[in-house]
């Protein structure tokens, strides 16, 4: 039996992988290569990228996509000519209109005037780019291809075009003062973005930074440290009038990326490119597929469970009709909910139940109570 003709939800977000970057970075697990910009490699790629977009248009998948992603990697590093194509193509197999939200990820050092004015030519009208820090010495820390200075050329070049700009930042890196990152928050701020997303480092398994901590070279984070920093971008990106939304992201008012909230609100998505992963579900099913194999098939009840989980990574949290229906699924909803209350992880206001500040720092403890309740 085909996936598809098991599931009958239709897709309303698409996520393009462009696995290919000028350099990996010390830290990152992703699925992703250091190949170079002039890598015949890098076009067979995307024109297979490119008929895949064409196929899943014919077989009219996607018809109600509202928001696209070209994720990485780095699509700025593939090149304009590369990304004409892409976008092209898109533009003709779906509709493409200014309301559709169209993100492209892009790095400094590969991201210039003249991609900035093609893009958004083409459709692109929401830019992300990833600087992870405004500190010279924590970028080399981190291997990073670009410096400071290139970091806010960047997102100046990007400002002429994209009213709808965000920048990655990373906190909790050893050797990353907190001042350090404070002033990386101010910055980002001072460059005028929309929209902020704050990550705490992750040392991955089998990444060079494991290495380096397995051998010493490298401190663990530290998660006292991850938290103060944290707070501190709560602090003050809330006092320049940026909103919370999600457990890591903060926007200015209609700035908020529908296509993350996508991921958190049980929306099927369709991933293309290697690696990509792909949601579909019905009321009774929800699987995901990477590489195409299942990854994740759950049932009503674990679906409930994980709506419950994922909606907690969001500042509004669940409403009581969401609940109402878990617990039919799953008897010790309300039981689970009351405890993580008297526990301080989450709070009943206004009819929906919304993670606290230490709901959102403890997030591991809160998120799996959820979850295990399938």
């Amino acid at each position: 039996m085909r996936l598809r003709e098991a599931m009958h939800d239709s897709y309303r977000a698409l996520y393009l992988h462009l696995p290919f970057c000028v350099k990996r970075c010390s830290y990152c697990d992703f699925a992703t290569a250091a190949v170079p910009a002039e890598s015949p490699q890098i076009d067979e790629y995307v024109e297979d990228l490119c008929l895949q977009i064409r196929r899943k248009s014919k077989e009219g998948e996607l018809g109600g996509i509202s928001t696209v992603y070209l994720g990485g990697g780095t699509p700025s590093h593939v090149g304009m000519p590369r990304l004409s194509m892409l976008l092209y193509t898109l533009g003709l197999s779906m509709r493409l209109e200014p309301d559709v939200e169209c993100t492209m990820e892009a790095n400094p050092e590969s991201l210039t005037s003249s991609m900035v004015r093609d893009i958004w030519a083409l459709g692109v009208n929401r830019l992300s780019i990833g600087v992870q820090s405004f500190d010279d010495h924590v970028l080399g820390i981190l291997g990073r291809a670009h410096d400071a200075q290139g970091a806010k050329r960047a997102i100046a070049c990007a400002r002429e075009r994209f009213e709808n700009v965000s920048v990655d930042l990373m906190c909790g890196i050893p050797g990353q003062s907190t001042e350090s990152f404070e002033d990386s928050v101010k910055t980002a701020i001072d460059c005028g973005v929309s929209h902020v997303s704050v990550y705490p480092l992750t040392i991955e398994p089998h990444t060079p930074f494991d290495a380096m901590v397995l051998s010493g070279q490298l401190a663990e984070p530290d998660d006292d440290v991850e938290a103060e920093h944290m707070q501190a971008a709560e602090r003050i990106l809330s006092q320049a009038g940026y909103e919370r939304y999600e457990v890591a992201s903060y926007a200015k008012p209609g700035f908020e990326c529908r296509h993350n909230i996508a991921y958190w609100t049980g929306v099927p998505y369709l991933g293309l490119g290697r690696s990509a992963a792909s949601m579909t579900q019905n009321a009774e099913r929800r699987m995901r597929i990477q590489d195409g194999q299942v990854t994740d098939d759950l049932d009503a009840g674990e679906m409930a469970a994980e709506d419950m989980m994922l909606g907690m990574r969001m500042s509004r949290g669940i409403s009581d009709d969401l609940v109402q229906r878990a617990a039919q699924l799953l008897p010790k909803t309300s039981e689970t909910l009351d405890a993580l209350a008297e526990q301080g992880l989450c709070e009943h206001v206004d009819g929906r139940w919304r993670p606290t500040e230490r709901g959102w720092l403890c997030g591991n403890q809160l998120y799996g109570a959820l979850f295990d309740l399938a």
